[in-house]
This record gives C-alpha cells, structure tokens and sequence, in this order.
C-alpha cells in the first residue's frame, strides 16, 4: 500500500479527491489531515468512506507536532489542498489567509522535507496569475504572477515558497493550477452553491456589479482525476494548470441556473460589485493535455445538472451549513 497524506480532506476539493481514490485506486491508503474549521465537515465523507485503507486526523498544518506525527508512518507523498479559500472573507481580514495559505504550509514543507517526503503535491488556484481585462489571453504557467485579492496574493506567495523549497532544498513538489471548480459538497457561500441553495428556498440571487466578470469553470471530479493524474505521473518542480475550458460570465451563468431550475430573471438581485473584482481569468493547459493526456470529460450543462440535482437530494447536508 502507498501511503498518502491529505490535507484538507474534509473541505470541497479536497473530500472529492479522497472519494476518487478510494473509488479508483485501491493501493492506496489515504490519512486525512483536517482542521475542520468552518468550511470542512466530516459528514463530507462519512457516510462514503468503507475501508480500512483511511484514517482521520483531526488538527491544523500550523502544529508542527501534529503535522510530525500525521507523517510519520512511511508517507510517501503529500497532497495539499487544506487554505483558506473565500476571497470575500479575504478582503474583510486577511490574517487567516496568510496563517493557514503561507505559515501553514512552511510547516508542512519543512516537516515532509525532514521526513522524506517523495511527492509533494500543492492545489493552488488559477487567481495567482491576477485578471486579464478583455476576453482575449490564456495564462501560461511561466507567466508573471500578479495575483489581485488577499486570497490570490496568499496563494501566490505559497507557490513562491514552494519555488524556493524546489530550487533550494531540490525539494520534490509540484504545483497545480485548477480553474473555478464546481460540484457536489461545495460550501455554500461560493457562487454556484448560493444560487441553486437560494433559488430552492425561492430566495434572490446576490450577482456583483453587472455580471459581465468572466470565469472558466471546472468540475470537481475532472480536477480531482487531474490531481491524481499529476501525483501518479506529473514531472518533479513543474507547473500544470488545470482548466475547464467553459468559460462563462456571471451573469450567463445564472440565466443557465435560472433555466435549468425553472426560475425567472425576476430571482436575480444586482449587489455592489466586490472590491478589486478581476475580470476574466483563462488558462492555457496545453501543458497537461501533452505531457499527461488529461481533459475535461464533464461538459459544463452536464455538470451544472449534476451540481443542481445533488443540492436538491442533499437539503440535509447544506441547510446545517447556512444557519
């Protein structure tokens, strides 16, 4: 059995990843690192999870003795998704991003370093490389980064920190990429999430500015298999971006949520637009489609269908969330 740790197992990403490899890879025994704060939930898993090849741990990757102890039973590879993701919550105190997004994970870094870590492998976000301003452009992973919100800006400096632990240490890591994922177990403050749990309460749709911010969408499965594809087979020190290739503007988006719930346009609610809102981000993935023959196999309506029908069947698990 290969032994692999996995941070933020309990959040979004990070439950749908274990769940793929449980379901895919039976080599694999998984330890789940979790500081369950308020975005992870171990009913994400519980009810999924029937083997023995898992183990839970509850504690964060700012304690250096939990985080020892999580990998001291001959991990080989590490798989980081656990941050603070929320760029709203971002902007309101940026403290607990930089804790968790950057002093957390030079703990990590440095433990798996001293214990050997074979693979290392770091989720990072395609907001590191900040906004293009019109609809033309795809980021390259050699491109400047410029990142926009506090968010961005903690997840850019991780990858730096990470770039200087490769280059420094020859540390074994590898970065990837993902666009805006989507799907089942997704907190409900993000925005595919809030729309579909508002509209089957029959409550408004909150939509920034004028809606005309554009983002590439990608399903959670596809970007899990993407991550798992990269620590089977990615190359050590290299940069993959992982994108959906749908991109969309907001305000599309929720017309296609409002069709396929049979709402009407009278559910949106026009709010202030976010401070610094970037406006459109695009991935160039040419990388991971050569090198590692991984596409997208989730067409966008499909996903979006499958994202409205598991909200609707899981009331439960949300509505304890958004008390």
């Amino acid at each position: 059995m290969k032994k692999i740790l996995v941070t933020g197992g309990c959040g979004f990403i990070g439950s749908n990843f274990i769940r793929y490899v449980i379901n895919n890879a039976q080599d694999y025994n998984i330890i789940n690192l979790d500081a369950l704060t308020y975005a992870g939930n171990l009913s994400n898993l519980e009810k999924d999870i029937q083997t023995q090849n898992y183990k839970f741990i509850h504690g964060s990757i700012e304690d250096e003795d939990i985080v020892k102890a999580a990998l001291a039973d001959d991990v080989s590879t590490v798989v980081h998704f656990a941050a603070e993701s929320h760029v709203d919550r971002s902007i309101g105190n940026a403290q607990p991003f930089l804790n968790t997004n950057v002093v957390g994970l030079e703990v990590l870094l440095r433990v798996s370093k001293s214990c050997g870590i074979q693979r290392f492998i770091h989720i990072s976000t395609d907001e590191v490389y900040g906004s293009f301003e019109t609809t033309e452009g795809l980021f390259k992973e050699g491109d400047i980064l410029l990142p926009n919100s506090p968010y961005s800006a903690s997840k850019a400096a991780a990858d730096m920190l990470i770039h200087a632990y490769t280059k420094t240490y020859n540390f074994p890591a590898i970065i990837v990429r993902p666009s805006n994922n989507y799907g089942p177990y997704q907190y409900p403050e993000k925005f595919i999430p809030l729309m579909v749990t508002n509209l089957i309460t029959n409550a408004t749709v909150p939509l920034y500015g004028r809606g005309q911010n554009i983002r590439d969408w990608l399903f959670v499965e596809d970007n899990c298999r993407a991550v798992f594809t990269v620590m089977e087979e990615g190359r050590l020190g290299e940069i993959y971006n992982v994108g959906g290739g749908n991109e969309v503007k907001n305000l599309d988006l929720v017309h296609m949520v409002l069709n396929i719930m049979g709402k009407d346009s009278s559910y949106i609610k026009y709010v202030q637009d976010r401070l610094g809102h970037d406006f459109r981000y695009g991935l160039d993935c040419t990388k991971v489609h050569k090198e590692l023959g991984w596409r997208p196999t989730v067409s966008f309506m499909e996903g979006l269908e499958r994202t409205i029908a598991w909200y609707k069947e899981n009331e439960w698990w949300w509505r304890q969330l958004k008390k």
